[in-house]
C-alpha cells in the first residue's frame, strides 16, 4: 500500500452511497458505520471485514481502513457517525466495552440491536451539527444518544466477526491482534513478528505494505491512545500512566506523546479537548 492519509478527529455524521476508497486512511475517532442498504466490505488494520445489509459495524479508525467495495443496489445507503476517541473515552464504558474499543476489533451486529429508529436518529444528527457559520454545534443530546448507541452495539452479544480467509492477511491479522493484546508490555517489532511466525525484516514490510503503518508505529499508536484514556478517566499520576501504557518511564511517554499530540500529557489532561456539549 503506498498511500495513507492522516485525518483529524472530529465529530462527524454522513449518510449516503459508499464509494470505494482508492487510498487508506485512518483517523483518531470511534467510527460506525450502518448498512441500511447493500453490503460493504473493508479491509481494517490488515483484515479483511464484512458488514451485511441490516447490519452495523464500530471500529477504532486509528487503525489504517479502506472500504473496498459496496454490494448492492445503485442507490445503496449508509450512515456513518465519527466520534473522536477523546469524547468517547470520557464516557467511561465498563472495562470490557473500552477493551472492545482499545483492542482494535471490528464489532458488526444487527442494526436492530440500535433500535427501530436509526434511519430517523443520523437525521436528527446531522440537522444538530449544521449550524450557521462561525457559531458553535449544541451536540450534548446527540452525543448522549451516541453513548447509549456504543453501549447497545458492544453490550450485544452475538456471533464474532468471521475472520478474514485470505491467507496473505493472515500474518498481518495475527500481529495486529498480538499488539492490542500485549503493548502494555515491554515487547518489540521482534516479539511482534514472532507471534505470526515470521522474520521480523519481512513482518515489517508484510504488515506495512498491507496497513500503511510500521510495526513499530502500531505499537506506539496504542500506547498514546491507552495513556489518552488514563489521563482523562483516572487520577494516576503521569509516571503511573507511563508505565501502565507500556512507555516504561515518563521522559518516554513525554517525548512520544508531545509529538502524537502536540502537547504534554499534563496539558492533555488539563485542557481535556472535547468539543461542546461532551463535557
Amino acid at each position: 500500500m503506498d498511500a495513507l492519509t492522516v485525518v483529524e478527529p472530529a465529530l462527524w455524521v454522513h449518510r449516503g452511497s459508499a464509494p470505494p476508497m482508492r487510498e487508506f486512511h485512518r483517523h483518531d475517532d470511534l467510527e460506525v458505520n450502518v448498512a441500511l442498504r447493500g453490503s460493504l466490505e473493508y479491509l481494517v488494520g490488515g483484515e479483511r471485514v464484512s458488514v451485511p445489509e441490516g447490519s452495523t459495524a464500530v471500529f477504532w479508525a486509528a487503525a489504517p481502513h479502506r472500504l473496498l467495495s459496496s454490494d448492492g443496489p445503485r442507490d445503496s445507503d449508509t450512515c456513518w457517525v465519527h466520534l473522536p476517541l477523546a469524547v468517547v473515552l470520557r464516557w467511561s464504558l465498563p472495562a470490557a466495552f473500552s477493551a472492545t474499543v482499545m483492542s482494535q476489533r471490528t464489532v458488526v451486529v444487527p442494526t436492530a440491536v440500535i433500535g427501530p429508529h436509526v434511519e430517523g436518529l443520523f437525521t436528527t444528527w446531522q440537522r444538530d451539527l449544521a449550524h450557521p457559520r462561525g457559531a458553535e454545534p449544541d451536540t450534548e443530546a446527540m452525543l448522549l444518544e451516541a453513548n447509549a448507541m456504543v453501549l447497545r452495539i458492544l453490550g450485544h452479544r452475538g456471533p464474532a466477526p468471521t475472520p478474514s480467509s485470505r491467507p496473505d492477511l493472515r500474518p498481518v491479522a495475527l500481529m495486529a491482534r498480538y499488539t492490542a493484546e500485549n503493548f502494555r508490555d515491554r515487547i518489540s517489532a521482534a516479539d511482534i513478528a514472532r507471534a505470526a511466525n515470521l522474520n521480523p525484516n519481512y513482518a515489517t514490510t508484510l504488515f506495512r505494505r498491507a496497513t500503511g503503518v510500521t510495526l513499530g508505529d502500531q505499537l506506539l499508536r496504542h500506547r498514546i491512545a491507552e495513556a489518552q484514556r488514563l489521563l482523562l478517566t483516572t487520577s494516576m499520576t503521569t509516571a503511573a500512566v507511563a508505565h501502565a501504557a507500556g512507555f516504561g518511564s515518563g521522559s518516554s511517554l513525554y517525548a512520544h506523546f508531545a509529538r502524537a499530540c502536540g502537547c504534554s500529557p499534563g496539558a492533555y489532561r488539563a485542557a481535556r479537548p472535547v468539543p461542546a456539549g461532551a463535557r
